[in-house]
């Protein structure tokens, strides 16, 4: 009897245990969704990298599409013992074997290099100023997977072709051996190619076609400097770039009204151009779709768009600075944007000039944060007051700003809104 019993238990056991989803356990998901931190309209989840000692490092990543480099820290290279080798302009090592995104493994033996920022000791964990990242997950990665961006319910799904049940309107893409998309858009009826990078926070336009635009349709609302979500990095020329509302843009099967454009100089086109191997009039960022969720099925070279949100993003409804952060955590402010025809915020010995930090917004400081978080604490309600902090050679004093209503909606838009009053 007790044989019996041991016998049946042991059958019992290994139904059991034959019976288990193999697909659950880690390394055999055939996808995975995380949370996803929506960042100065960039995507950031947490990874795992593996270290010499068997343990595994979590990090936050930067999702990334539109650049097909691998790029780390110098502070992960570090912690993974990576051979680092540095000239004059960058440094580089050899790519971790894999990374772990929610328990599911994604190998990275088709990548041949990690690029590693040249930065101060003091700066090692920086990867992107502004941002709080230490490496990022390129094209090249995403190109073998299934990808689903869910801006609204802020998710990130990965998963093997063919895994992901994709939802929403499609678009047959040009993809580029590197994982590069380009989509067929039009503009006032003229056909182009616009990338899609959903690591970018802005959308770019070519600055010749910005220029025609610009001169056929005045009314449409323009300004110079980059604020909000236009204040990529800090660059030197963000105070002077030109950003204009494109009444509407037919990308893929999308129609897009009221979108937000910088002018893409002539040479950083070329490089665009260069890279996907094929004509392309400027980038179709983030900012752009955040009401939906973006779906990559890199193996049928399609795109899909799935509506999720009726939210209105006001990214330039903010104090008019224009900042660059620092590898240390501030931030500098390289001037103001003009607000009709006048400075946006007071200027000169009591109020702000170039080269001054700022040091908080109200009672928020700002060294350390993000660009997003940053932008958070400038943006708000138009007419709004703020009390900027500022310091300039060691000494800090306040200074008070409105909150702008920048880049104001097309004519056309405004006309649908009164129609539908």
């Amino acid at each position: 009897m007790r044989f019996c019993v041991a016998i049946c238990s042991l059958f019992v056991l290994f139904i059991a245990v034959s019976g288990q989803d193999k697909s659950a356990t880690p390394n055999a998901r055939k996808s995975v969704t995380v949370p996803a931190t929506i960042d100065h309209n960039r995507v950031v989840i947490d990874v795992d990298v593996p270290l010499p000692d068997g343990s595994n490092q979590r990090v936050h990543a930067w999702v990334d599409n539109g650049n097909p480099e691998l790029v780390l820290s110098r502070h992960l290279a570090t912690r993974l013992g990576l051979n680092v080798s540095c000239d004059d302009k960058e440094c580089s090592a050899p790519p971790p074997r894999e990374i772990s995104i929610g328990g599911m493994t994604i190998p990275l033996a088709d990548v041949k290099k990690a690029e590693i920022p040249l930065r101060p000791v003091s700066a090692a964990s920086v990867l992107a100023e502004g941002m709080n990242v230490e490496i990022n997950i390129p094209s090249t990665l995403l190109r073998h997977y299934d990808v689903l961006v869910d801006f609204p319910e802020h998710k990130f799904t990965i998963g093997q072709s063919g895994s992901i049940h994709f939802l929403g309107v499609s678009a047959k893409v040009h993809l580029t051996e590197n994982g590069l998309i380009e989509v067929p858009s039009q503009i006032e009826n003229k056909k182009y190619n616009l990338a899609l990078d959903i690591g970018s926070s802005i959308n770019f336009l070519s600055e010749e076609i910005f220029d025609q635009l610009a001169a056929k349709y005045t009314d449409w609302p323009r300004m110079n400097g980059a604020v909000g979500s236009a204040n990529m990095w800090g660059a030197a020329d963000e105070l002077k770039w030109k950003v204009m509302r494109l009444d509407r843009v037919e990308y893929g099967p999308l129609f897009l009204t009221n979108v937000a454009v910088v002018a893409l100089p002539e040479a950083i086109l070329d490089f665009f151009v260069k890279r996907a191997g094929m004509p392309t009039i400027g980038v179709l960022g983030s900012q752009a779709l955040l009401n939906y969720r973006v779906g990559l099925d890199y193996a049928h070279s399609a795109a899909y768009f799935d509506f999720g949100s009726f939210s209105n993003f006001p990214d330039f409804d903010v104090i008019g600075l224009v900042l660059r952060p620092e590898d240390d955590g501030r931030y500098t402010i390289l001037g103001a944007a003009d607000f009709e025809g006048k400075p946006s915020v007071p200027q000169g010995p009591d109020g702000v000039e170039p080269g001054d930090l700022l040091v908080a917004v109200g009672d928020i400081p700002v060294r350390g944060s993000t660009m997003g978080q940053v932008w958070a604490t400038l943006g708000g309600m138009p007419g709004q007051e703020r009390k900027l902090t500022i310091e300039r050679g060691g000494k800090q004093f306040t200074v008070m700003a409105n909150v702008q209503h920048f880049l104001g909606e097309t004519p056309d838009d405004q006309d649908k809104k009164k129609k539908k009053r």
